[in-house]
């Protein structure tokens, strides 16, 4: 069938060529269409969905909007510096960021020896599985804000900056900055990149409508929310993770330094891998790395 599917096409073109308009051009195109369908219809996929998806099509998705996400990290971080400084020596800007109660109740702890006890209250299964819809949310949010123009990403992005770097100043006044780095950023390190890669998927949607390019705005706007769906959806796993870490992990404060450093090296190591490193990789093999 595969050969003569390919002296039928050779026919086709021939026919297509030099008699355009005959019955004999529409009949070879007919034929041709059967075959190729009795060819393909059953065909196995050449592998599962799921696999492709995490090997080949998000990270190339992530590859084609790096330039967002670099712009999302530098929002954040911007802010971040801005928290610091606007809350050295302004106790009363860190309570309005996160109440008189919460700040009582840290102080509280730090005076009991245990500066980071908030994440040793509550059940560690319940805190994993709020934690995790709580985030999940804020990134869907980003992501349906960037409708508004990428308003929303935007302010997320900004508060979330202010509010991180608030509270590692906070910590930083009581002499517990280095402790603060090791603990927070067990869970942290994924949960702030997930935000941060979340804030760039609403942009990436504020972009495609604003600056359409070459498209119409609409099929523009289409192909910018289409990218930025993938890169939520692939975000959900980090989510995920990084909560486990939240209520399962972080409460253990007498956790040796370098099961700390451990968790933190092997978190940083996945996101620059898996949404830096491997995008530009797979890129300049032509979007495809074979195993």
């Amino acid at each position: 069938m595969a050969t003569e599917f390919i002296q039928l096409v050779d026919d086709l073109s021939y026919a297509k060529t030099f008699y355009p308009t005959s019955k004999t051009t529409r009949y070879l195109n007919v034929a041709a269409a059967k075959i190729y369908l009795g060819i393909y219809r059953n065909r196995k996929d050449d592998g599962n969905r799921l696999a492709r998806f995490v090997r080949y099509d998000l990270p190339n998705t992530i590859r084609k909007h790096h330039w967002i996400m670099l712009i999302s990290f530098v929002i954040f971080t911007t802010f971040f510096i801005v928290g610091v400084f606007s809350a050295r020596g302004d106790e009363s800007f860190i309570r309005h960021l996160f109440g008189n109660s919460y700040i009582n109740m840290t102080e509280d702890n730090i005076a009991r020896g245990k500066p980071f006890g908030v994440y040793d209250d509550g059940n560690p299964l319940q805190m994993w599985l709020g934690i995790m819809i709580n985030n999940i949310k804020v990134s869907f949010i980003m992501l349906a804000g960037g409708v508004l123009i990428g308003l929303i990403p935007l302010y997320q992005l900004v508060m979330e900056g202010i509010r991180l770097g608030a509270f590692e100043t906070f910590f930083a006044q009581k002499g517990l900055a280095g402790d603060f780095w090791l603990t927070v950023f067990i869970h942290g390190t994924l949960e702030i990149s997930a935000l941060i890669i979340s804030g760039a998927a609403g942009l990436i949607i504020g972009r495609s409508f604003l600056f359409p390019g070459t498209l119409s705005r609409l099929e523009a706007f289409k192909q910018g929310a289409k990218d930025a769906c993938k890169i939520i959806i692939g975000l959900v796993p980090v989510f995920i993770t990084a909560a486990f870490f939240e209520g399962f992990v972080t409460r253990h404060e007498g956790m040796p330094v370098w099961g700390k450093l451990t968790i933190l090296i092997c978190s940083l190591t996945f996101i620059l891998g898996y949404f830096v490193y491997y995008p530009i990789r797979l890129g300049r093999k032509g979007g495809r790395v074979d195993a």
